[in-house]
C-alpha cells in the first residue's frame, strides 16, 4: 500500500531524517519505534503532506501512485489520515458534530460506538464542546474516535512522546485492531516498546536514521538491548 524510497528531510538547515526506506503492506499494523527526538513525528507529518515538511529527497508511493508532491487535502481524499501528537481544539463545536465531520453518512449510533471504543461514555461526552474544558487525554481519545468513524484506508497514529498513557496498553491494542478490522492499514508511531509489539512488523529510527526493521519482536528486542542503554537515548 505504501512505499517510502530514500526519504530525506531537513528543516532550518538541520537533518531530521535521512534515506528512510520502508514498505507497508495493505491491511497490516506496522510500528515505527524510537526515542524522543528520533524524527518519528516528522516522518508522520511528511507522510501526511503537512505544510513545512517538503522533502529534500526521496519519493512516497500510495497504491502505486506517486504522492510525493500532493497536498494534505488530496492525501486525505485518498483515505490517509493522521492522529496528531497534540489534538486540536475547536471552540464551540460539539463532540458529536466533530466526530461526524469525516463520516460519509452521519450515524449517531456509530459515534456512540466509537466513543465507547476509546473508553468515553457517550452520554457524558456527545454534547460537550471540543475546547479547553477537555483535558489533553480526552481530546486525544475523541480524535481517535473520529478516526474510527472515518474508516480510513491508512491511519497514522502518532503517540505523544510525553510518556502519558492515553489509553491502557490493552485498549490501545484493541483500538488498533478494530481499525484494521474495519479495513484500515495502521502505522503506529511510538516510543513504547510494549506498544510496538502490537504490530506484525516494525522499524526502529534513531537520530533520523533507519536502524533496524523486520519482525516487531526482533526490533523491540534490539531496541531494549542496544538502544535503551545508549547515553544518547537516555
Amino acid at each position: 500500500m505504501l512505499e517510502i524510497q530514500d526519504l530525506t528531510l531537513e528543516r532550518g538547515g538541520k537533518a531530521i531524517f535521512q534515506k528512510i526506506n520502508l514498505t507497508i503492506e495493505d491491511g497490516e499494523i506496522y510500528s515505527i519505534l524510537g526515542p524522543n527526538g528520533a524524527g518519528k513525528s516528522s516522518l508522520a507529518y511528511t507522510l501526511m503532506g503537512c505544510s513545512g515538511y517538503k522533502l529534500n529527497g526521496g519519493k512516497i508511493f500510495f497504491d502505486g501512485k506517486d504522492i510525493t508532491d500532493l497536498p494534505i487535502w488530496q492525501r486525505a481524499k485518498m483515505g490517509i489520515t493522521l492522529a496528531w501528537q497534540e489534538p486540536a481544539r475547536f471552540e464551540g463545536l460539539l463532540v458529536e458534530d466533530y466526530i461526524q465531520l469525516g463520516m460519509k453518512e452521519k450515524n449517531k449510533e456509530e459515534v456512540k460506538e466509537a466513543l465507547q471504543g476509546v473508553l468515553l461514555a457517550p452520554d457524558l461526552y456527545l454534547k460537550r464542546k471540543v475546547d479547553k474544558t477537555l483535558s489533553g487525554g480526552e481530546r486525544k481519545r475523541i480524535e481517535l474516535a473520529a478516526i474510527f468513524t472515518m474508516r480510513p484506508r491508512l491511519a497514522i497514529l502518532d503517540e505523544p512522546d510525553s510518556g502519558v498513557d492515553i489509553l491502557a496498553l490493552n485498549n490501545v491494542m484493541k483500538f488498533v485492531c478494530s481499525l484494521r478490522d474495519r479495513g484500515a492499514t495502521v502505522i503506529l508511531i511510538t516510543h513504547s516498546a510494549e506498544a510496538a509489539k502490537i504490530a506484525g512488523r516494525a522499524a526502529l529510527i534513531g537520530e533520523g536514521y533507519l536502524i533496524k526493521q523486520g519482525a516487531a519482536q526482533e526490533v523491540v528486542e534490539y531496541f531494549e538491548k542496544r538502544c535503551l542503554s545508549c547515553p544518547k537515548f537516555a
